[in-house]
């Protein structure tokens, strides 16, 4: 099945104040300050613009930089790059494909045995789903990341 990861006028219209000034005007927040630097539930981490799923709490690690951190997105091409050279600096800028929603950055100093990435993203450009949400939430299809045992649903 088919999903419309794309931004829409209505889900732009439902974002916080912050949501907006991280995910459509390329903005940080502030580091140990934000929802899910701390947080460890297992469950999937959506597009707060469209939905479209990012990332996995099973990729989640404390990097120690006070923001949520991930060794990979569930699906490489569930994200795409771009340079950014603001501040300064270049660094490599991680924005969701469907809604092109600005996420955060990927660095090279993650864990080694994972890949030695580090996706560092913002929690105001996230929603989490916990695992017990994901049928009721249409991402049925990922519990298999939780639980190998599961039948993958198409959802």
């Amino acid at each position: 099945m088919s999903h419309d990861y794309s931004k829409k006028p209505e889900a732009l219209s439902r974002l916080t104040e912050d949501q907006y000034r991280v995910t459509q005007q390329d903005r940080t927040e502030p580091p140990f300050r934000n929802e899910y630097w701390d947080h460890h539930e297992p469950g999937l981490y959506v597009d707060v613009v469209s939905g479209q799923p990012l990332f996995s709490s099973t990729d989640k690690y404390d990097s120690g930089t006070g923001w949520p951190s991930f060794t990979k997105p569930i699906v490489p091409a569930a994200v795409r790059m771009k340079t950014d050279r603001s501040l300064g600096m270049t660094r490599t800028e991680v924005r969701s494909a469907g809604a092109d929603s600005h996420l955060g950055h990927v660095f090279d100093d993650g864990p080694a045995d994972a890949g030695g990435q580090r996706y560092c993203m913002n929690s105001a450009a996230l929603r989490f789903v916990p695992v017990a949400d994901l049928e009721a939430e249409g991402y049925g299809g990922y519990r298999v990341l939780f639980d190998p045992d599961a039948k993958e649903t198409s959802s």
